[in-house]
């Protein structure tokens, strides 16, 4: 009784967080930000347990599309014809936690809304905990990519969601009220609507960061390897540039069609490193496509992942400023290159960790099983 009151009471709290936005502040004469690339107001509602227990046919097996350590994702169709994903969380923690971890998401992602953001239809708290989105009928970027049965994707397609993908990120470091640092920016995260627009997802690590903090602290050390900033790995500390960070990565995966991380836990930032220091960009180009891509985006997107993954976080660039680069705006290589001759080392990776005895345990500690829903 004490748990479903304490749900409820959060409940409450969160939603007149989203009717005080709505009117436009929230009591102190502030008012929200937002971008101007097509940003609407958060909507967000509790649904009754038996609508989403009908919409998923009793949860049947079926109509599972993951499962992870910390949920598990159910298709299913709403009576108004909606199609949607329901996250129900799993009992594999203590209740404590678990509810910390429903309350995190939901007041994270209930109270955002970017076309390249996954929506939030509402929760469920009646006989278990419950998120419900939009349905991604395509999947995510990671199967799109890593599907061996599917067609090798084009550079166009390549190119827009990456570009779609960075102005996630920019509205939620950016455009929101309050900074959220994601900390899970992976291809198994960015879901692809019917038209192939990308939309980040799973903010079950997601952290907001106060606008008087430059960066905070944060334990255990969760993510998955791969794409780990080493600020983060080393000292648990995050801002928006762990997410830059993890971008860079997920801009090389988009470019060569490779894993972050493979089989043999060879690296992808690794395997890169010599040809973005040599400027060998076709070098990085997933040979599916031959020479089918564009010269000047292909350098642009390089040179991005090249920032982006420097180890320093001070000298990566902001998504704005990635999101520019992106674009086609003007590039100051001679800003950028300062680092490089103040001997900064623009690159971190697998050669740095040396006290790593074992990979197959480092990496499951780290992976993010809920994450792992949208693979």
């Amino acid at each position: 009784m004490r748990s479903l009151q304490l749900k409820k009471g959060a409940l409450k709290w969160l939603l007149s967080i989203g009717r005080r936005e709505r009117r436009g502040g929230d009591g102190d004469g502030s008012s929200p930000t937002a971008e101007s690339d097509g940003v609407e107001q958060p909507t967000w509602r509790c649904f009754p347990y038996d609508e989403i227990f009908h919409a998923t046919e009793g949860f049947h097996p079926g109509n599972l599309v993951g499962r992870g350590g910390y949920a598990e994702v159910y298709k299913g169709v709403l009576r108004d014809g909606r199609r949607v994903a329901v996250k129900r969380l799993a009992q594999v923690s203590t209740e404590e936690r678990r509810e910390k971890e429903f309350l995190t998401e939901l007041g994270t992602v209930g109270h955002v809304r970017h076309p390249n953001v996954s929506s939030l239809l509402g929760c469920c708290v009646d006989r278990d905990l419950y998120l419900v989105f939009e349905l991604s009928p395509i999947g995510s970027l990671s199967s799109l990519l890593h599907d061996e049965e599917l067609p090798p994707v084009d550079w166009k397609l390549r190119q827009r969601i990456a570009v779609g993908t960075a102005k996630g990120l920019r509205y939620l470091h950016k455009g929101c009220r309050r900074r959220i640092i994601h900390r899970d920016v992976k291809a198994s995260n960015i879901l692809l609507t019917a038209d192939y627009e990308p939309q980040i997802s799973d903010f079950g690590l997601a952290r907001w960061l106060p606008s008087e903090w430059t960066h905070r602290a944060v334990a255990p050390i969760e993510g998955t390897f791969g794409y780990l900033a080493p600020e983060y790995f080393m000292h648990g500390m995050v801002d928006e540039k762990t997410d830059v960070f993890a971008f860079g990565v997920l801009l090389l995966e988009i470019i060569s069609g490779r894993k972050p991380v493979d089989g043999f836990h060879h690296s992808l930032l690794n395997w890169a490193r010599p040809h973005l220091h040599s400027g060998a960009m076709k070098e990085l180009v997933d040979p599916e496509l031959g020479d089918d891509y564009d010269g000047d985006q292909l350098e642009r997107m390089v040179f991005a992942a090249s920032l982006c993954t420097r180890a320093a976080a001070a000298w990566r660039p902001s998504m704005d400023e990635v999101v520019e680069m992106l674009e086609g705006g003007e590039i100051s290589r001679e800003m950028w290159n300062k680092a490089l001759e103040e001997g900064e080392e623009p690159f971190w990776d697998l050669d740095d960790l040396d006290d790593l005895d074992d990979m197959d345990e480092f990496d499951s500690s780290l992976s993010s099983p809920s994450s792992q829903t949208n693979s």
